[in-house]
Parts: C-alpha cells; sequence; structure tokens
C-alpha cells in the first residue's frame, strides 16, 4: 500500500504501526520520528513563521482566515508522484493543517483515486482509537490492536500510581496555556490529558475547542500549575515564552514549560508521554517511575 500523511500525527501512527517502507509522501511539519521526511516527498507546505512572534503569529493566521486564504499549500506534483492508495488527512483544525476539501479537489484535479480517511478525534479517547481506525485502512489491525492495547495499559498503569499518592478532594488544578499573545486555553484532547495524569483541568473544556482568554481569568482561576504549551513549539521554545510571561501567570502556580509538538497538542500516540509527564511534573518520578526531563522543565 502506498500512503501519504497530511498530519504530524498520522506520520507518527503510521511509523509505529511498523508501515515507514508503505509512507510515501509527509508534510513540512513531520519530524518524529527524526527520519520522517527523509527519502519522502514533502506534499504540504505553509508559512515560515520562525521569524515572528506570537502575537505576529496569531495576526497573520487571523488575517489569511479572515480573507479565506490557505495557511498550507498542497503540492500537486508531489501528491501525483506518490500515487497514494490511502491519504491521512483531517477537517478539526484548519490552523493546524491542510483540510479534507482540498485534498478532495487536488484529487479530482489529477484523476487520483486514494481513499481519503479523515482523522477528527476530539478526546484522548479517540485519539487512541484512531489508531485503531489507521491500522484498518492500511490492512494491519492486528498492529493497530496491540499499540493501542499498550498505550491503554501505560495509561491504567499511570491512574494507579498517581491514584494510590493523592486523593479525589486533593488533585492539583491545572491549566494548560496553548498560546501566549493572546492567551489561548488548551481544548479538544487537552484537558483529558491532565485528568490522565492525575490532575483537575482549568477553563479547559474537554473535547471543544482552544479558545481565547485573559491572564486576568487565568490568574482568578488560581491553578496550581501552569503548563506553558504553545502549538508548534518544542521545550525550548516553549520555556522561552514561559519565561516571557511569567510576570503575568498566577504568583503561587507552579510553572512549566512542556514540548508541545512532542507530547500535547498532535493528537497521537506520544499523548500518553504527555499524560506521563504532567503527572512526573505534579507529583514527583518516585510516583510514576518516569523520568520525564527531556519534555517538560519547571519555570518556577
Amino acid at each position: 500500500m502506498r500512503i501519504v500523511s497530511l498530519l504530524p500525527s498520522t506520520t507518527e501512527i503510521v511509523f509505529q504501526l511498523g508501515l515507514a517502507d508503505q509512507l510515501l509522501g509527509v508534510t513540512f511539519e513531520c519530524n518524529f520520528p527524526p527520519e520522517a521526511r527523509s527519502g519522502r516527498e514533502i506534499v504540504v507546505g505553509g508559512m515560515d513563521t520562525h521569524h515572528l512572534t506570537p502575537l505576529e503569529i496569531d495576526q497573520l493566521v487571523r488575517e489569511k482566515v479572515a480573507a479565506g486564504e490557505d495557511l498550507y499549500t498542497l503540492d500537486d506534483a508531489a501528491l501525483q508522484r506518490c500515487d497514494p492508495d490511502l491519504i491521512l488527512s483531517q477537517d478539526l483544525c484548519r490552523v493546524c493543517a491542510v483540510s479534507s476539501g482540498n485534498v478532495d479537489e487536488a484529487m479530482a484535479r489529477l484523476n487520483c483515486h486514494a481513499d481519503v480517511l479523515q482523522i477528527d478525534p476530539k478526546s484522548l479517547d479517540e485519539v487512541i482509537e484512531s489508531v485503531n481506525t489507521v491500522a484498518l485502512a492500511a490492512g494491519v489491525p492486528e498492529r493497530g490492536a496491540a499499540l493501542v492495547a499498550g498505550l491503554r495499559d501505560r495509561l491504567a498503569t499511570l491512574a494507579q500510581r498517581v491514584n494510590a499518592h493523592v486523593g479525589d478532594g486533593d488533585r492539583p488544578r491545572v491549566f494548560i496555556l496553548e498560546w501566549i499573545d493572546p492567551p489561548f486555553v488548551g481544548g479538544h484532547w487537552v484537558p483529558d490529558v491532565v485528568t490522565a495524569a492525575g490532575g483537575v483541568p482549568v477553563l479547559g473544556m474537554p473535547g471543544e475547542k482552544s479558545v481565547p482568554s485573559t491572564f486576568e481569568a487565568i490568574a482568578a482561576a488560581d491553578p496550581d500549575h501552569v503548563v506553558v504549551s504553545p502549538c508548534g513549539f518544542s521545550l525550548d521554545g516553549a520555556a522561552a515564552q514561559a519565561e516571557s510571561v511569567l510576570h503575568l501567570l498566577p504568583a503561587r502556580a507552579a510553572v512549566w514549560a512542556i514540548d508541545a509538538d512532542a507530547v500535547m497538542v498532535r493528537p497521537g500516540p506520544r499523548l500518553v508521554d504527555g499524560a506521563e509527564a504532567l503527572a512526573t511534573a505534579m507529583f514527583g518520578s518516585d510516583v510514576t517511575g518516569i523520568d520525564a526531563n527531556a519534555v517538560i522543565r519547571r519555570i518556577r
């Protein structure tokens, strides 16, 4: 089977299913595992925002969306060279990836007859089940079942360890800051990750979109922990942004930076790593048995 992945998260799933040799096309954002882009067609390009501040990125995105312009560019020629049987796409977030509508238009232009599979999870459970969805479409359902079972076992083990350490009434309240300027509350599966880690999500609504907020509202919510998790940034970038808004965050809260792209904002298997990292930050590695220093860092 010839597979094209238009999402970093589905690229990770394809690799974890052992189908790397069938993956012919990926996006410019597919950076995990490190060899994800090596020897593959880059079928989706996007804006270079590395020189922009978070506010400038937000303004640019808003302007393009308001004008009806695309944030991502699908390369017809690259897609045609892949000649895929299966395309993994999404319609959940126009800001996060090329939409399936653009994919359908490209397929019509190219007379391509691939199956297009939309992966649009809104909860942690749906993210995990999307592994089975991809595995079934790729013809390896047994591999999907094994991967899903492993992810669920890890979450169950984490819950057992945390439950043995803290009671329901003593669980820390956690705010996930998904963007700093303007401040955004992490939504969709993010509150579920907090809950899986043993915390109580603050302001974010499970299954709902990420929404703008204010630093005044965050302070009024009085979380025990604030986790800076800017979409599109790794740990070092998140740490720099956390430092820049430290004076705006609730004074009593522990402040953390997390590798957002790796373990928080992309709806793939590594969200389980994110739950483990958050739990380790809140309760310590003695409780979780996990060293999470590679993906989460205390700022205050």
